[in-house]
């Protein structure tokens, strides 16, 4: 039987039209670009669950600070994490005393300290962010790329076959067009999780400089049983 014979009902119903059987026949260029975005929607995905687990102990950390600050009590050097660190700096800073320098001076020198401590936690609680980012903005392109490939190999099987019906057609754009999907499934939940998480690091950070500038007001005072206290420990 003449190739060119065969009905377009016929050369459609051979394609398989799920999702697995889109990834299958589609060009080898295209398929490479949807390993690529599903790769990339698993490493995202990865991120944002070790982040959920990190910040929901940060904010705890956070709160356990704060009530150790405001409460006017003596100086906890067994916080964990995140308040472990700037309580640890900002004792040592105290510690570290000049007899020449003023309360506004040694004040100064304290909260940056307890401030330098946490900058350094806030960029580990970063970490992976960026990825989110990037997977962001460029999964879509990186999409379109594989389906304006998948429909220039379409318009190329046109020319060859002298078939232009939608139904010999449709199987190589709907290939090509599932890339442009994927690429939207990665960049809408990466796009949604970096401004959620970039927002709890923000407000984390926040509560933490709020309380250093309460914790360097009271470690700057002239000695007293507080930090004689916190000191000994």
């Amino acid at each position: 039987m003449d190739p060119t014979s065969v009905p377009a009902e016929a050369v459609a119903a051979a394609h398989d039209m799920s999702f697995i059987g889109l990834f299958l026949q589609a060009d080898p260029i295209v398929k490479s670009v949807m390993i690529l975005l599903v790769v990339a929607s698993l490493a995202c995905w990865t991120v944002v669950f070790e982040k959920i687990v990190r910040l929901s102990a940060a904010k705890r950390q956070a709160k356990a600070f704060d009530a150790m600050v405001r409460s006017e009590g003596t100086i906890d050097t067994g916080q964990k994490g995140i308040a472990g660190h700037v309580v640890k700096a900002g004792l040592d800073a105290w510690r570290d005393q000049d007899p020449s320098e003023s309360r506004a001076e040694r004040r100064e020198r304290i909260e940056r300290a307890m401030k330098g401590a946490l900058g350094l936690e806030v960029k580990r609680l970063q970490g992976g962010l960026p990825l989110l980012a990037t997977s962001g903005s460029t999964a879509p392109f990186v999409g379109l790329f594989g389906t304006v490939w998948g429909i220039m190999n379409s318009f190329s099987s046109i020319a060859k076959s002298q078939d232009t019906s939608l139904a010999v057609v449709a199987p190589g754009i709907a290939e090509a067009l599932f890339a442009t999907a994927i690429g939207l499934v990665v960049a809408i939940p990466a796009v949604m999780a970096y401004n959620k998480l970039s927002g709890d690091v923000a407000r984390i950070q926040s509560s933490f400089v709020s309380c250093i500038s309460v914790l360097g007001n009271r470690l700057a005072r002239d000695r007293g049983p507080h930090a004689r206290a916190a000191a000994a420990e």
